[in-house]
């Protein structure tokens, strides 16, 4: 399409005669944010508006759908309320201060399964309150947990009674986003409930100990590795993980990362299991022979064998190497393997009944996976890893999961070399008044050719991709956010980020896997809004839209599209998509 070459793309602009629609368009972009902004929760949107403050509600758009549709694909029915799903009144007025009034359908499902204290994996669409659905229950476990110990425990005995929540995030701009969505959860006396605080970019281990930490993988094993004390002390304290973008951290350069953090955690319940619990406690299978024969030698083997859950966790997923990269030394200390042995050599433990708690040890954290795309098909997908290695799990998927949004109009345009300019600009000024229009190309040269065309137009736009620096994109995402008007991007502004009333998305590149299409899409339509997207495409991509406009067109998932490592095209040519199953262009 359009960038896949992007200096023919120049050339062709400069040899095709004007666009007729072109003369005298100048866009003012001094438009006054009017966001309404619930958050997350209800509407990932309102923490980024809620700037800490109070956010107007949101209800407005419930309403509005409500009264074209009949029935309300967003919100949760009148009658259900975050007490009435279990959440502190301390904490429910926190929430309708921020502009939450209403729990999201999505937020009705998982909050329960959240605080019924099992694992859970939340996979729902974009825009549907994926953050608050888990930092509500856990803000809401963490506070009262914190105030029973306060009325409870010594003051002296307060740090070792800490329960510590971790979220982990692909970026820093995605981590600081959850600090800020948390931080506007305020108490009656406009203090945030509790502490939050990221560990990413050029923020370092807090001085004061929070609540709850925001971190990405690499910076926070660039925090804990060096200081022994400090890790331990962490992983004792840890009794919620949150793995955000849980597809994008199970896969690529954040999966052997993020499989260490999830060993090390798990060998903690282990040894926190094993101290709490005497062998005659444990299950009646854990019977085993005597080991006579046990002598220090053995040691090596059974750092080997108690880091080798990795290994049986990761059966059939391309994980090996994660497994061995990890250096067993930082997972388990010289000194547990120690004590380890010299239970086994005092015959108070045997050592195959170590190698069997591995599959009998009492839980003491929960691990919570969140993803707005989550496919499951095939063993190395993200969705095949936590099935196989958290079986027991609750699965939470909402309604359009891979799916098309009712709230969602999509616009098809084929293009040739001649008429994608014209066809661009005439999209981007479909849109009048105070609206936000976010451009996606696939590559930084065809951000850079698509920002340089509009501005030959006419019409101002703001760039971002990955060759500015995180201080740069903050601060185009800030203008964007308070002023309205047109981000040109790549996919790096797809995912996660939560941009309050973006009215209309274009693919001026037509998106190269289903995941980043999903991705893209979302980013309009989002907390009750409508939205709308228009995609351009050239006849090389015809296979790829005729396949997502008929699982669009007939509700199915795309999810027979997913693949991280192959184009969609080519995922398309490997199933054999004939010309019979084509969609003819409307």
């Amino acid at each position: 399409m359009l960038l896949y070459r992007s200096a023919s793309f120049f050339h062709f602009y400069e040899l095709s005669s004007p666009p007729k629609f072109l003369s005298q368009f100048k866009r003012s972009f001094s438009f006054r944010s009017n966001v309404s902004c619930p958050s997350s929760s209800p509407l990932h949107f309102s923490l980024k508006e809620l700037r800490c403050g109070r956010a107007r509600a949101f209800a407005t758009a419930a309403a509005v759908l409500s009264q074209r549709k009949g029935s309300d694909t967003f919100f949760a029915d009148e009658d259900v309320s975050w007490t009435s799903l279990g959440i502190s009144e301390k904490l429910s007025r926190a929430l309708y201060a921020a502009g939450i009034d209403r729990p999201s359908l999505v937020q009705a499902a998982c909050v329960p399964a959240i605080l019924s204290e099992k694992d859970v994996v939340l996979a729902a669409e974009t825009g549907s309150g994926k953050t608050y659905g888990y930092l509500t229950p856990l803000m809401d476990r963490l506070r009262t947990a914190r105030d029973d110990f306060a009325n409870t425990v010594p003051d002296q005995d307060l740090a070792q009674s800490q329960r510590l929540c971790l979220v982990l995030c692909p970026n820093v701009l995605l981590c600081e986003q959850v600090v800020r969505m948390a931080n506007c959860l305020c108490g009656d006396d406009g203090e945030p409930l509790l502490k939050v605080s990221a560990v990413c970019g050029r923020q370092g281990w807090p001085v004061n100990a929070p609540d709850i930490i925001v971190s990405t993988p690499a910076a926070l094993l660039n925090n804990i590795d060096p200081d022994k004390p400090r890790r331990l002390e962490f992983l004792r304290c840890v009794k919620f993980v949150v793995f955000d973008e849980a597809d994008m951290l199970l896969c690529g350069g954040f999966q052997n990362k993020v499989l260490r953090l999830i060993n090390m955690l798990r060998f903690d319940e282990k040894l926190l299991s094993r101290s709490n619990k005497t062998v005659s406690e444990w299950p009646m299978e854990l019977e085993s022979e005597s080991l006579s024969n046990f002598t220090l030698d053995d040691k090596k083997d059974l750092k080997t064998e108690i880091i080798s859950e990795g290994k049986d966790d990761s059966e059939d997923v391309d994980v090996d190497n994660a497994v061995e990269d990890v250096d067993v030394d930082n997972i388990v200390e010289d000194a547990d393997v120690d004590n380890l042995v010299e239970d086994v050599e005092n015959g108070s433990i045997k050592r195959k009944d170590w190698r069997r708690v591995r599959k009998y040890y009492e839980r003491s954290k929960q691990y919570i996976f969140v993803a707005a795309t989550l496919p499951v098909n095939g063993k190395k997908t993200a969705g095949a890893v936590l099935k196989h290695m958290f079986p027991n799990a609750n699965w939470v998927s909402g309604t359009y999961l891979h799916c098309h949004n009712p709230r969602l109009k999509q616009r098809w345009i084929q293009v040739t070399l001649e008429t994608q300019v014209d066809e661009l600009i005439k999209a981007v000024k479909s849109k009048d008044g105070e609206c936000r229009t976010m451009v996606f190309a696939n590559t930084v040269e065809a951000v850079e050719a698509v920002a340089n065309v509009l501005l030959k137009a006419g019409i101002e736009c703001y760039r971002y991709h990955k060759d500015f620096s995180l201080e740069e994109r903050t601060q185009t995402l800030a203008d964007f956010q308070g002023k309205g008007g047109i981000l040109v991007c790549t996919d790096a502004a797809a995912r996660g980020v939560d941009i309050p009333n973006v009215s209309h998305v274009i693919q001026a590149d037509f998106a190269t896997s289903a995941v980043d299409f999903l991705h893209r899409v979302g980013r309009t339509a989002r907390a009750g809004q409508f939205g709308l997207v228009t995609s351009l495409y050239t006849d090389s991509n015809r296979d790829l839209v005729a396949a997502v406009r008929q699982a669009w067109e007939l509700g199915q998932p795309v999810e027979t599209a997913f693949s991280r490592k192959r184009s969609f095209r080519n995922k398309l040519k490997k199933r054999g998509l004939g010309k019979e199953q084509r969609l003819v262009n409307s």
